[in-house]
């Protein structure tokens, strides 16, 4: 059940990467078919970029932010369950922001922000269940005579 934490808070993070990927990728070609001469209003259907991003923000990612927080119970992780649960809250930040930075696109920037604060704690629960230590030069609280 460790490895499965460990999988699960892994593709959390390269989730993320991945949306970085897609939200790129889409508007990049909006860019180059705007400059082609096309126009993007609301009744254009989404570059395939922009779609995978909405797809894996909605779905994906919250579905696996969901199963590692039901296999951290099993998992016996030190703090196994709090960071699951530190990631699922995140999760839900995320799609709370996204949803507000259509009505105020300035909030795109907290949305972006969040995005990095759960790269590093999906990062910092799947080192945790790797055994890794969760923050480098962390000093031991054991003493030795």
């Amino acid at each position: 059940m460790k490895a499965a934490y460990r999988v699960l808070a892994g593709l959390v993070a390269i989730g993320v990467v991945l949306q970085a990927m897609f939200i790129a990728w889409g508007f990049f070609t909006v860019g180059k078919d705007i400059d082609g001469g096309a126009v993007f209003d609301k009744n254009s259907s989404d570059p395939a970029g922009l779609a995978l991003h909405g797809i894996f923000g909605s779905m994906v990612i919250p579905l696996i932010a969901l199963l590692l927080l039901i296999v951290s119970f099993f998992a016996k992780v030190d703090g196994g369950i709090k960071w699951a649960l530190y990631v699922v809250g995140l999760v839900v930040l995320q799609i709370a922001l996204a949803f507000a930075a259509f009505a105020a696109p300035v909030v795109g920037v907290l949305h972006g922000a969040n995005a990095l604060a759960l790269l590093a704690v999906a990062g910092i629960a799947a080192r945790r269940a790797a055994g890794a230590p969760a923050a480098a030069g962390a000093e031991s609280t054991k003493t030795t005579a």
